[in-house]
């Protein structure tokens, strides 16, 4: 009999399964919330290797002056840092919005197996939204997507930091 750790439950309710893209999602959106607090666009990304966060980021454009400070930037350099190399191809992204076309571009390069993202981005979004860099043909690298995991959450985030704003 096979089981599915997505089914599990104990006594008291359903098992939290560690590895799932709830659960890494939830770790980047507690990154969104920390950009929030610092008055920062709130969007969160973690890098995952091998079942284990191996780096938290936060955007901190306003935070650093630096346009380039998008939370994928901040987690693809800490996550280089981490392995000791530039390629992440055993490695998977988990952000709070679609990737723009700067940070697509860097995911590409990067090698990331896969992103995983929340809310959409029809205006700006690069992995679908407007344009899809992070599957484009003839590039040397394309990532495997999944959108919207956690998107609504990600998306009142981001509605109500632009409110407070107006």
């Amino acid at each position: 009999m096979e089981i599915n750790p997505h089914e599990m439950t104990s006594d008291e309710g359903p098992l939290i399964d560690l590895s799932s893209d709830d659960y890494f999602m939830s770790q980047a959106l507690r990154q969104a919330l920390k950009a929030y607090e610092a008055e920062e666009v709130p969007v969160g990304a973690v890098v995952v290797r091998e079942g284990r966060i191996i780096a938290r980021a936060s955007n901190q454009v306003e935070t650093l002056k630096d346009a380039t400070a998008h939370a994928e930037m901040l987690a693809i350099t800490q996550a280089e840092n981490a392995i000791g190399d530039w390629r992440l191809n055993d490695c998977d992204l988990y952000v709070t919005k679609e990737p723009c076309p700067m940070c697509a571009g860097a995911l590409v390069h990067a090698r990331l197996r896969r992103v995983i993202f929340g809310c959409g981005d029809p205006v700006g979004g690069a992995a679908g939204g407007r344009i899809n860099i992070l599957q484009m043909p003839g590039l040397n690298h394309q990532c495997e997507i999944t959108p919207g995991v956690r998107g609504e959450e990600a998306l009142r985030l981001l509605k109500s930091f632009f409110a407070e704003r107006r």
